[in-house]
């Protein structure tokens, strides 16, 4: 039977998930995701929708839009958002309402202009004999490139999602790389937590694959070049793991108090326990070698939650099929849990069949766990046939598992030291 308990043993309110929406390179959709997820599928495929050749990576994890058509990467990252935000809100009872009644949380990529259109702002006719950026300029100001204008900014995607959902107050746009989902959804919980609000929309989307943001991951040799058997690219905690693979994706999560679920007759899915965030300025893109801000960030969530390390029944890991990550990741759980948990705890890389969907990540991871929260199964770890024996975890290896899951650790660490953590547990 639920817990009718309001607020939790530091005297806040319980924030509680009670809609969740979900897109990712296997499926539109929370529960087509889920089938192919649970037989372990791959989302992994060539590139099609511009030009590879002479690339060291010609493989991702593209979504195909619903029209089939591909016209932008911010275009698609609204899409994306839109679709995931609507599937939380009707599973939440609010579809049907005028205004979403709280704010919005959302984690969304840089944004910048691509190479097709900043070509065709270049070759446009500009009146006046204007020329250099001033002419770049008027040329976008013009009609026919509104839509650049509109769409190749940093707030666009929180603009069209309020135009949609009309959320109480300014939406809140976060991009702190690969962690920024589970920041948005952080946020959100926060802002429950200090009683700005009863309920949140916390979203996060990515559609970065495209050229560009391809060669300059392609530069620092972040990804994987197993372009002959894109299925096989992402193999978190294998020994042959060679990168991680870009990807797209979205996830949305409707939080609210469970006072306000309950008078509202919802149905509670999860409860966000305890959110942790930790940086360090070590450098761009490598982890601290001692590993204390991925530590950190994983034991303030832990504090936050109240919970203890053997409380931890399953991790979502961070798991990108980087050498270096997958080693720090299992040194700082190690840390973290203890060497005796960690033995006896399952730990998976969902990335393993979604590939590494950034900014977008931990919000997807945080829907998964608790899908398998819900559905008592443990997502697996595909393609572990090579394991590393500098990591001796159970990664839940190429099949999934039934097991019960009361207590989620869901890992997000991002460039520039950026890391976050989330606790999430069962309803009752």
């Amino acid at each position: 039977m639920m817990s009718h308990r309001f607020t939790d043993k530091k005297g806040r309110p319980v924030v509680v998930v009670t809609g969740m929406g979900l897109v990712t390179p296997l499926a539109w959709g929370k529960q087509d995701n889920w089938g192919a997820l649970v037989e372990g599928r791959s989302g992994i495929k060539p590139i099609s929708r511009f030009p590879t050749d002479g690339l060291r990576t010609t493989i991702a994890g593209t979504v195909t839009p619903e029209n089939g058509c591909f016209s932008s990467a911010p275009e698609l990252t609204i899409d994306m958002a839109r679709y995931a935000a609507q599937e939380a809100l009707s599973e939440a009872g609010l579809a049907d309402i005028s205004g979403f009644p709280g704010p919005l949380f959302l984690a969304t990529p840089p944004a910048e202009l691509e190479w097709p259109q900043r070509q065709a702002l270049l070759d446009a006719e500009v009146a006046g004999g204007l020329t250099g950026y001033k002419r770049l300029l008027a040329a976008a100001r013009t009609g026919q490139f509104r839509s650049f204008f509109e769409n190749f900014q940093f707030s666009s995607v929180a603009d069209h999602l309020c135009d949609a959902f009309q959320p109480r107050g300014l939406p809140v746009s976060v991009s702190t790389a690969c962690a920024s989902g589970a920041t948005a959804i952080q946020l959100a919980a926060e802002s429950i937590r200090r009683h700005e609000t009863d309920i949140a929309l916390a979203v996060g989307t990515d559609s970065s694959v495209q050229l560009e943001a391809l060669i300059r991951f392609s530069l620092l040799s972040a990804l994987s070049i197993r372009n002959e058997e894109p299925g096989a690219a992402s193999r978190p905690f294998c020994k042959s793991r060679d990168g991680f693979v870009m990807a797209e994706g979205a996830a949305a999560l409707v939080l609210e108090t469970r006072s306000s679920a309950i008078q509202r007759g919802a149905q509670i899915l999860g409860v966000v326990r305890g959110c942790g965030e930790m940086a360090d300025d070590y450098h761009r893109t490598r982890s601290k070698p001692d590993g204390s801000a991925i530590i950190g960030a994983m034991r303030n969530a832990l504090a936050d939650a109240d919970a203890a390390p053997d409380e931890i029944d399953y991790v979502n890991a961070h798991g990108t099929s980087t050498p270096e990550n997958d080693k720090m990741e299992y040194l700082s759980l190690q840390t973290v849990l203890g060497k005796k948990n960690l033995e006896a705890t399952p730990v998976s890389s969902t990335k393993s069949m979604t590939g590494h969907t950034l900014s977008a990540a931990g919000a997807i991871e945080a829907v998964l766990s608790l899908m398998m929260i819900g559905a008592a199964t443990l997502l697996p770890t595909i393609n572990y046939d090579d394991p590393d024996p500098e990591i001796p975890m159970d990664v839940v290896p190429n099949a999934a598992r039934k097991a019960p899951v009361r207590t989620v650790l869901s890992n997000s660490f991002g460039f520039g030291g950026q890391n976050a953590a989330l606790v999430i547990g069962t309803p009752d």
